[in-house]
């Protein structure tokens, strides 16, 4: 793999400006920022080095899986909100097209080949493996001074597991008969290890990366959350959470959790994932992260921890040290983390989500997560 560095950067985005669009105007017509944008992604990660297309020995031939990538990248670059809106944008715009590899509007494929492919994309983590090379391509190589951690929230159109047995109160079911104890099992709690024993803070110490990921829950659920003005608000669906570093506001890495999944938890894991990926100094949270495990592995990674202090709910009790004014200045930096999220609800289609289950909803995130990642590297470059 080759490491491209800041120098490199403003290279490529020269070669872009100078041949790359040039040479596409002549045959496409003025570009947008839009398919700009994705022939910019297009060429600093291509995505023929991750997508395996399909061989059959018999029977027709399948869809170019390549092409089909590229059209799920458009539309979290173009912002449509469905499949659908997809097709037909295709098949009326001939740039977009001919971009993401159809020549003609007879070529592109039905809407439930569409959906198959995306199924494959989200099942292999297609557009997160694209996004995890992107970053060990462009971030290796420097220190980051600050990463910002926090979560955003994402509504889905979908019920929680427990709606259906609510609509089904009213019918009684037949009562089954109770499983009898199989013989020789021991009465009482069973032994657990150091895995399974304890809050999940705790467990995480015990366990692997993927361990951590395969342990937090995934299913659709109920958040709240406390605005800036001291209201509450109610949300169903999940949780992005994700590490932003300074210098830049590039996106390190991402996971996905259901909205009742409080964010202390996913610290950790994200921890280990950025630190498999890149280098930098300090750890910069809110105070939902004051935890003793949670310094205590960033503290194990050789980062400082700047966490602000929650409010002591004890009046006789003194609460934690309140910050200086010098680290309040750096605390700020935790605000290039909400600056991404209003990018990627309000340009890259993380707002209206019309998919069902994590693994699809994370993938239609990180398609939009992908192109931000390169849109916010080409407006660092000069």
């Amino acid at each position: 793999m080759q490491i491209i560095s800041p120098e490199h950067l403003v290279q490529f985005k020269n070669l872009l400006q100078s041949e790359l669009f040039p040479l596409l105007e002549s045959s496409l017509g003025p570009l947008s920022k839009q398919s700009q944008l994705l022939a910019s992604v297009l060429s600093l990660e291509p995505l023929a080095r991750h997508v395996k297309e399909r061989r059959a020995h018999t029977g027709r031939r399948p869809c170019n899986r390549l092409c089909l990538a590229t059209a799920f990248l458009a539309k979290a670059i173009y912002n449509l909100p469905t499949t659908r809106h997809l097709i037909q944008r295709l098949q009326s715009d001939s740039q977009l097209r001919r971009l993401c590899g159809w020549d003609t509007a007879s070529q592109v494929p039905t809407e439930s080949t569409f959906s198959r492919a995306f199924a494959e994309f989200a099942a292999a983590g297609l557009p997160a493996q694209v996004h995890e090379a992107l970053v060990r391509r462009t971030q290796e190589a420097r220190v980051i001074d600050y990463i910002a951690r926090d979560s955003t929230a994402i509504e889905a159109r979908q019920t929680l597991p427990g709606d259906k047995d609510k609509a089904r109160r009213g019918k009684q079911a037949p009562k089954v008969p109770k499983a009898s104890r199989k013989r020789g099992a021991k009465k009482g709690p069973h032994k657990r290890s150091a895995r399974q024993r304890g809050p999940r803070l705790q467990r995480q110490q015990h366990m692997t990366l993927p361990e951590m990921i395969a342990d937090l829950p995934q299913e659709c659920s109920l958040g709240v959350k406390t605005s800036s003005q001291g209201h509450q608000q109610y949300w169903r669906g999940y949780k992005l959470h994700w590490d932003v570093a300074d210098g830049g506001r590039i996106p390190i890495s991402c996971l996905l959790t259901g909205a009742s999944v409080h964010d202390s938890q996913v610290a950790i894991p994200l921890m280990q994932m950025s630190a498999e990926r890149v280098r930098w100094k300090c750890d910069v949270m809110d105070s939902a992260y004051y935890a003793k495990a949670i310094r205590q592995q960033s503290e194990k990674l050789g980062h400082e921890v700047l966490v602000k202090p929650p409010k002591s709910r004890l009046k006789n009790q003194p609460g934690p040290t309140p910050f200086s004014d010098e680290q309040k200045q750096r605390f700020k930096k935790r605000t290039i983390v909400e600056q991404l999220n209003a990018r990627l609800k309000d340009e890259f289609g993380g707002r209206i989500i019309y998919f069902k289950g994590a693994p699809k909803i994370m993938a239609h995130l990180m398609f939009g997560v992908l192109a931000l990642t390169v849109d916010q590297l080409l407006r660092l470059t000069p």
